[in-house]
Formats: structure tokens, C-alpha cells, sequence
């Protein structure tokens, strides 16, 4: 039998105290990472801080954010911040976060986020270049193309067939833009009405002041399941742009961003979000039960499985 020397000893109690500081060192550097990727900055300290999460959305762009016949906010967008709410307790760990809902127009949804006076939207804002210089997008929700919206019969097939006509748009929207270029660049001598919001557009042309209604192809398909008589009005024109729709947050604000873009990523890449567009463009919706029969493209088939933020413009 072998006899344990004090010398022996010695050594092994050197070795356990080596080895419970090594331990206890990385225990603490452990803890201490942790809380560094805790510490929380920008729109999620705000929202910890004051204890409510503010989030914007549109009144009337069907079927993307708007309130149905019990004036409750619904839609393909309203999903993605519905999960996006709950994403927040969850890191937050606040399951009784107080929610408030503001509506926005296209107008005013930049000035109001700069602002403070929400923290993010999902609604039916285009990605592009000149947006980004002032506000942060989250993953692509929806890609769409700009036509137009007549009624059946109107003699308007195209967009050169607009010249010298009443046109609306929405005001503060990229057709704004693309609508006044085209009439500057091709001297089409068209009167465009810049209205409120996709309602009032709708309204205006409806009511006979406008012969057409330029906006993206999934909002006039659902401002037309609004009509009192939807089949007497089409969907016509060469699409002017092909735009991507995101999720709004401040400038820059990358903590939040992460945050919102890991919960588009997992609705979109678990089925959750094909769900949705099933829910709301190819069934009956609010507020007349109608069907949008709108298909889902393979643009956005390659999108559910590769989701990105990149601007299309």
C-alpha cells in the first residue's frame, strides 16, 4: 500500500484551489456576459422603462392593418406586430406589458417614430433608399407591384391611357412619387388628387372624381373587396415598381431590430406567416366577408424560405 506523503497532499490541495478559482473566474465572467447581453439600449429601455410598448398602425389598408366591424385592428401585418408584441415581454420578461395601439397615415408614420410617439409599425410601408436614411427596416413582410384600380369600363387599360384624366394616390406613399415623375417626364397633363389615406383614395374614385387609383396591387385588390359592388371594378396597368414591405422602427436602433427581424424569420421560415397571407388574402375577411383571391407569387414563396431586408427600389 502507498503512503500518501504531506508533500503529496500539499500538492493536491494546490491544484483544488487552482481549480476552484478557474471555476469560481469563469462563473463570474459568465454572469458578467450575461448581464452585458442583457444590458438593454434604445426603443427596448424605453419600453421597460415606462413599462408599455406603443405601436402604430393604419386605419384603412386592407388587408394589412385595419379595423374591422368591431373597430379592433386586424390584418396580414397586424399579425407580425402581434407576434412582435409578445416577442418584447418575452425578452423583457413583462407577460402583463401594457399595450397601446396609435393609428398613422402614410403622411405622418415617419415624423411620429422619429418622434417618439410610437416604437414601431407593420403596416404597408415600402422599403427603399430614402426611407432608409431615416428609419430602420425590419425583414420584408410582403412584396408587391404599383397599378391601378378602375372601374370596369372606364376606358383605362394602362397607364398612358391616364393622360389629361383625374387620378388619385395616397399622400405620402411611393406611387405619390412615381405617379408625379411619370406625369412631369411624359407631359401626361394628368390632375393627381393626393388624398388623406388608401380610404379616402378609394372614396375619391368611387364618388366619380377620379377615373383611377394608383397604389400597390394587394392594397387596391382590398380596397376594392370594400366597394358596395366589387365586381365592377379591375386591376389594370404594366406595374410601375415592384416594392418590398417592412416593419418600421427608430434609426439605427439595431438591439430592436434584432429582436423584430428574429420573429419575422421564425414566422416566416415556420409556416406561421403562410397562415397568415392564407388567413387574409384567399379567404373571406372583414368587413364585408369577401375573398381577396389573391395568390401567394413566388416571389414571396422565396421570401418565406430565405427571409432579407433588402430594399427593391
Amino acid at each position: 500500500m502507498q503512503t500518501i506523503t504531506s508533500q503529496t497532499i500539499a500538492t493536491l490541495k494546490e491544484l483544488y484551489m487552482r481549480m476552484r478559482n478557474l471555476v469560481l473566474t469563469m462563473m463570474l465572467l459568465g454572469v458578467a456576459g450575461a448581464a452585458q447581453a442583457e444590458e438593454l439600449t434604445g426603443t427596448l429601455k424605453k419600453i421597460k422603462d415606462d413599462g408599455v410598448i406603443i405601436v402604430g398602425h393604419r386605419e384603412s389598408s386592407v388587408p394589412f392593418a385595419y379595423y374591422d366591424n368591431h373597430q379592433k385592428v386586424v390584418g396580414y401585418s397586424q399579425d407580425y406586430s402581434n407576434l412582435i408584441v409578445e416577442a418584447v415581454k418575452k425578452k423583457l420578461d413583462m407577460p402583463n406589458l401594457q399595450v397601446k395601439l396609435i393609428p398613422v397615415t402614410s403622411q405622418n408614420r415617419i415624423p411620429l417614430l422619429q418622434n417618439g410617439t410610437y416604437d414601431f409599425e407593420c403596416g404597408s410601408t415600402s422599403n427603399n433608399l430614402e426611407r432608409q436614411k431615416q428609419v430602420t427596416f425590419s425583414n420584408t413582410i410582403f412584396i408587391v407591384n404599383t397599378r391601378l384600380l378602375t372601374k370596369k369600363g372606364s376606358g383605362i387599360k394602362d397607364f398612358p391611357d391616364l393622360a389629361g384624366k383625374n387620378v388619385v394616390v395616397s399622400a405620402g406613399t411611393t406611387s405619390e412619387i412615381l405617379l408625379n415623375k411619370l406625369n412631369d417626364e411624359k407631359n401626361m397633363k394628368m390632375r393627381i388628387i393626393s388624398a388623406k389615406d388608401h380610404g379616402d383614395s378609394f372614396r375619391t374614385l368611387e364618388s366619380g372624381r377620379a377615373i383611377a387609383f394608383m397604389v400597390d396591387d394587394a392594397l387596391l385588390a382590398g380596397e376594392r373587396a370594400k366597394a358596395k359592388k366589387p365586381d365592377q371594378w379591375e386591376i389594370v396597368g404594366k406595374p410601375q415598381s415592384r416594392e418590398a414591405y417592412g416593419c418600421i422602427s427608430r434609426k439605427d436602433d439595431l438591439q430592436f431590430k434584432k429582436l423584430i427581424d428574429e420573429t419575422i424569420v421564425q414566422a416566416q421560415t415556420s409556416g406561421v406567416a403562410e397562415k397568415s397571407f392564407e388567413r387574409w388574402f384567399t379567404q373571406p375577411i372583414p368587413p364585408k366577408n369577401l375573398n381577396l383571391n389573391f395568390s401567394l407569387s413566388d416571389e414571396m414563396k422565396a421570401l418565406f424560405k430565405s427571409p432579407n431586408d433588402k430594399a427593391l427600389d
